[in-house]
C-alpha cells in the first residue's frame, strides 16, 4: 500500500485547526440528521411525487446503501485526496445532492440524488473520527471526540422534531434545503483552515476495481435483506438469495483483500485485539442507538397516537442528558481506565434500555423520562472510551482505514438491530394478539384491564365465546396491546445484547500508544485495572 499520510498533530492546537475540525463536525451532523428528518416526512414526499407505497422506503434505503459502501472506503480516499480535500469534496457533493433532492420532480431523479447524498455523507463520519487522532494531541482528543460524539448521537435524537417542524411549517423541499447554507460554510472554512497535505492522486491507479465491486454487492445485498426480510420472512426465496449473494461477495472480498499488495481496505487491522473489541462494542452500540431511536417513535406514534413534532419533543430528553454529561465524560476519559468507563457505560446503557421494556399502553413522557436520562448519560461512556480503545494506539497511517471500519461496524449494528427489532414486532405481535383474544374470550379480568376495556362492560358481556361483532370491536384494542408487548420484548432483546457486550471488555488492552499516532504521548493506563 502506498503510505503517504504523514500528518502529525502538534503539541498545541491552533484556533484555525479547531475551527476546521468544528466545520467537519457540522458536515457530519448534517449528514446524520438528513436521514432522520427525511424519515419523518416520507408520507409527505410520497404524496408530492406520486410514489407508489411499495417504493417509498427506497428514498431511505438508497441513501443507506450508498452510505455503508462509502464508509469503509474512507481510508483509501483519505490517502488519495488528503483529509482536507476529501472532506471539502464530500461536503460539496453532499450539498449539491441536497439541492438536487429538493429540486427533484420524480421518484427516479430523487433516488439518483439520494445515492450521491449517501455516498458523500458516508465518508464524513469516519473522516471526523480520524481527524480526532490526526489533528489533536492526546490531552485534547477527549474533548474533540466528545464534541464529535455529541453531534453524532444528538442528530438522531432531534431529527424527528426537526423533520416534524419543517414539514408542518414549510414544505418537504426544506428537508434538503436546510443543508445548503451549512454545507457551503463548512466547505469554505475547512478548505482554508484544515492542515494542508499533498494529494496522492496516483493512489487512484492502485484501486482494485473487483474488490470494490465485491464490497458494494456484499453491503448492498445485506442492507436490502435486512430491510425486507422482517416483512417478507427470513426464509423467503428473496431473503435467502440475497443472503447467499452477500455472503459469497463478502468471502470473495475478504479473500482478495487479504492477499492483495494494495488492498482498498486494510482488514489486517482486525489482528489488533483492542481494535477488534472496540469494533464489537461499536457494533453493539449501533444496535442500541438505532434501536432506541426507532422503538420510541413506533410506540409513541402507534400506541400513544402522537404526531412527529410531539415525538421529537419527548425524545429531546436523551439529547439534553448527553449534552449535560459531556464535560464530565471528557474529564473522566482523561483520568480513568477506558475499560472501566466502557463497562460502566454499557451497563448503564443496558439498564436504560431494560427499563423501557416495562412500558404499558399508558406510558408517556413522565414514564419515559428516566430511562431516557440514563441512556443519555451512558451514551458518551459507550462512545468515548471504546473509540480510544480501538483507534488511540494505532499508527497514523492506519487510522483512516481503521476509523472507516470502526464506524461501519456501528452502522451495520444499527441495520442488523433494526432488522431484529422488526422481526420481533412482525412475528410476535400476531402471536401475542391471538393469546390476548383467547384470554378475553375466557373472561380474564386482568387481560381486559390490560387492553383497556371498561371492567363493568366486560363483566356484563354475555357468557360464552365472543361473536364476530364483538371480536371486530375489540380487535383495535387487542392489536395495540399486542404491539406494546412486542415492543417491550424488542427493548428487552436490545438490553440483553448490550449487557452481553460487557463480556469482551476485560480482554481489551490498554496499551501504550505506538509511534506516530498523530503525535500522541504514551497512554495513561491509570492504576485502576481489571
Amino acid at each position: 500500500m502506498s503510505h503517504t499520510l504523514e500528518l502529525k498533530s502538534p503539541k498545541s492546537v491552533t484556533v484555525a485547526t479547531w475551527t476546521g475540525f468544528v466545520m467537519m463536525c457540522v458536515g457530519m451532523f448534517m449528514a446524520i440528521l438528513d436521514v432522520q428528518v427525511v424519515a419523518t416526512s416520507l408520507p409527505t414526499i410520497q404524496g408530492a411525487l406520486a410514489i407508489h407505497p411499495d417504493q417509498m422506503s427506497w428514498v431511505q434505503t438508497a441513501y443507506l446503501i450508498a452510505e455503508v459502501i462509502a464508509i469503509p472506503l474512507t481510508g483509501f480516499l483519505t490517502r488519495a485526496l488528503s483529509m482536507r480535500w476529501l472532506f471539502v469534496l464530500a461536503i460539496a457533493v453532499f450539498t449539491l445532492a441536497s439541492l438536487g433532492c429538493a429540486a427533484s420532480g420524480s421518484f427516479a431523479v430523487l433516488i439518483i440524488w439520494r445515492v450521491l447524498q449517501g455516498f458523500s455523507g458516508g465518508t464524513l463520519i469516519p473522516a471526523v473520527f480520524s481527524a480526532v487522532f490526526l489533528l489533536f494531541p492526546m490531552q485534547r482528543q477527549g474533548l474533540a471526540t466528545t464534541f464529535a460524539g455529541v453531534l453524532a448521537v444528538l442528530a438522531p435524537t432531534i431529527g424527528p422534531i426537526v423533520g416534524g417542524w419543517i414539514t408542518a411549517t414549510y414544505s418537504w423541499h426544506w428537508l434538503f434545503l436546510i443543508n445548503i447554507a451549512p454545507g457551503i460554510i463548512s466547505a469554505s472554512l475547512a478548505s482554508c483552515l484544515l492542515p494542508k497535505e499533498p494529494m496522492s492522486l496516483g493512489e487512484v491507479r492502485t484501486l482494485d476495481i473487483l474488490s470494490l465491486i465485491l464490497l458494494a454487492i456484499a453491503l448492498a445485498a445485506l442492507e436490502i435483506v435486512l430491510k425486507e426480510a422482517p416483512s417478507r420472512g427470513w426464509n423467503s426465496p428473496f431473503a435467502l438469495q440475497l443472503l447467499a449473494l452477500s455472503f459469497a461477495s463478502s468471502v470473495g472480498f475478504v479473500g482478495r483483500t487479504l492477499s492483495a499488495s494494495l488492498p482498498i481496505v486494510s482488514l489486517s487491522t482486525f489482528a489488533d485485539r483492542s481494535f477488534t473489541i472496540g469494533c464489537l462494542l461499536s457494533f453493539v452500540l449501533g444496535i442500541g442507538l438505532f434501536g432506541s431511536v426507532y422503538l420510541m417513535p413506533v410506540f409513541l406514534a402507534f400506541v400513544r397516537d402522537h404526531n412527529a413534532l410531539e415525538i421529537g419533543e419527548i425524545m429531546l430528553v436523551t439529547g439534553m442528558a448527553q449534552l449535560l454529561v459531556a464535560p464530565i465524560a471528557v474529564a473522566l476519559e482523561q483520568r480513568v481506565n477506558p475499560r472501566l468507563l466502557t463497562a460502566a457505560g454499557f451497563a448503564l446503557f443496558g439498564l436504560g434500555l431494560g427499563l423501557s421494556a416495562l412500558q404499558t399502553r399508558q406510558t408517556d413522557f413522565e414514564s419515559m423520562f428516566w430511562p431516557q436520562v440514563i441512556r443519555g448519560v451512558a451514551i458518551m461512556f459507550c462512545l468515548l472510551p471504546p473509540t480510544r480503545l480501538a483507534l488511540g494506539h494505532l499508527d497514523a497511517i492506519r487510522v483512516p482505514d481503521a476509523s472507516g471500519l470502526f464506524n461501519l461496524m456501528r452502522n451495520l449494528g444499527g441495520a442488523i438491530g433494526l432488522a431484529l427489532i422488526d422481526t420481533v414486532i412482525y412475528t410476535r405481535s400476531p402471536v401475542l394478539g391471538a393469546a390476548i383474544m383467547d384470554r378475553l374470550q375466557a373472561g380474564d379480568i386482568a387481560t381486559a384491564k390490560l387492553v383497556g376495556i371498561p371492567l363493568d362492560v366486560f363483566a356484563a358481556r354475555p357468557a360464552g365465546m365472543l361473536d364476530a361483532g364483538a371480536r371486530s370491536m375489540l380487535q383495535p384494542l387487542v392489536q395495540k396491546a399486542a404491539l406494546v408487548q412486542a415492543v417491550n420484548e424488542a427493548w428487552a432483546m436490545v438490553a440483553m445484547l448490550t449487557v452481553a457486550a460487557l463480556l469482551c471488555v476485560p480482554f481489551a488492552r490498554v496499551a501504550p500508544v505506538r509511534g506516530g499516532t498523530s503525535g500522541l504521548v504514551e497512554a495513561k493506563t491509570n492504576n485502576l485495572q481489571f
